[in-house]
């Protein structure tokens, strides 16, 4: 059996070692966060599918179903209200219940901080494997999701997620039940005044209406899709130690409009509880680690394409063009994309073709 240690508490870490548990291998978890900040979180199909097979159907209850979503994409008419099913949860007490249910108790998990060196580490940290004043990171251009909560008007539609454009960016309505709503805009760039600015941004949108108010505090964090160049380490390679595995957002993260981000990151946790037990089962690890790391650029590659197609359909004005050339002139950069050397099932990573 493998020792494999997890290094933090997101979903797609914790996923990994469920993945590795059922596998028969040991992991030695992380401690469990101190007071999660409640972290809104907008599951859409694909998230819940895969949620739903790895997980069950013993995940957190207490989030708020939407039935319906409505879309203006750019300067066209809004689009009636189509049927999409979507769930709002907080994202910290989804991670909390996976923990609750990981199989903890039968002696292939080990407390954190016990002597024995892991063969592995599993992480979601971005910033694993840096050198100093070197970068393991590829980022697509500088835009910005600002995010906050605020009321909605009373009788209104609690059960339809909209999306509208404006000059400045994209803005999502997403209900949370009750009269709460988390309202997101997208923007070019850094926001000085996050809260200021989305509010800049609702006032250009017919979705204001919706609202008692514009959020009163809001968040900035970056979101222009970015990927790791070094996500998958093998054991005993030169100042690594261990194998490390880099997932969920920290390997791969995706614009937020494609609503996949999710998705994305579990499946980084199913190729990366893939690498680790086909490693145990003596498939080379130099070709397990270059398959991994060719899985996520192919994937980051995918997704640029999708959002130069979106974006380019949606914004003509200038505070938009530095991002539109920034992923047009990343993709001429890349050039072709050499496809995987593997496929992938749940169970193990068979080869395609021989690997020298």
């Amino acid at each position: 059996m493998t020792l494999v240690a997890i290094a933090g508490s997101g979903l797609a870490e914790l996923t990994c070692a469920r993945l590795l548990l059922a596998r028969g291998h040991r992991v030695r978890p992380a401690p469990p966060p101190a007071g999660p900040a409640f972290r809104p979180l907008l599951l859409t199909g694909p998230a819940l599918d895969l949620l739903g097979s790895l997980w069950g159907d013993e995940l957190p209850r207490g989030g708020w179903w939407l039935t319906h979503r409505q879309v203006r994409w750019g300067a066209g008419e809004r689009s009636p209200r189509f049927p999409q099913r979507a769930y709002a949860v907080d994202g910290a007490a989804l991670a909390a219940r996976m923990r609750e249910l990981l199989d903890l108790g039968d002696g292939r998990a080990e407390p954190p901080g016990s002597g024995e060196p892991p063969e592995w580490t599993v992480t979601a940290d971005a910033a694993s494997g840096a050198v100093p004043g070197g970068s393991v990171l590829r980022q697509c251009g500088r835009r910005t999701l600002l995010a906050g909560t605020a009321p909605l008007r009373r009788g209104g539609d609690r059960t339809t997620a909209r999306l509208d454009c404006t000059e400045l960016g994209w803005l999502q309505l997403t209900p949370l039940g009750g009269d709460h709503c988390l309202v997101q805009a997208m923007v070019p760039g850094p926001a000085a005044d996050p809260a200021g600015l989305l509010a800049r941004v609702l006032a250009e949108s017919p979705l204001a209406a919706l609202l008692s108010r514009p959020p009163r505090t809001a968040v900035a964090p970056a979101a222009a899709p970015r990927v790791h160049l070094a996500p998958a380490v093998p054991p005993g390679a030169p100042r690594a130690g261990g194998g490390r595995l880099v997932v969920g957002a920290g390997a791969l993260r995706q614009d937020p409009l494609s609503g996949t981000g999710t998705a994305q990151a579990l499946r980084t946790a199913i190729l990366a509880a893939a690498v680790i037990d086909a490693a145990a089962r003596g498939v080379p690890v130099d070709a397990l680690c270059a398959h991994y790391t060719t899985r996520l650029r192919v994937a980051h590659h995918d997704h640029l394409r999708t959002c130069l197609r979106l974006y380019e359909s949606a914004f003509t004005a200038d505070v938009w063009q530095d991002e539109i050339d920034t992923t047009r002139s990343t993709l001429r950069g890349r050039g072709g994309v050499v496809p995987p050397r593997y496929g992938l099932s749940t169970d193990t990573v068979p080869a395609k073709k021989s690997v020298t």
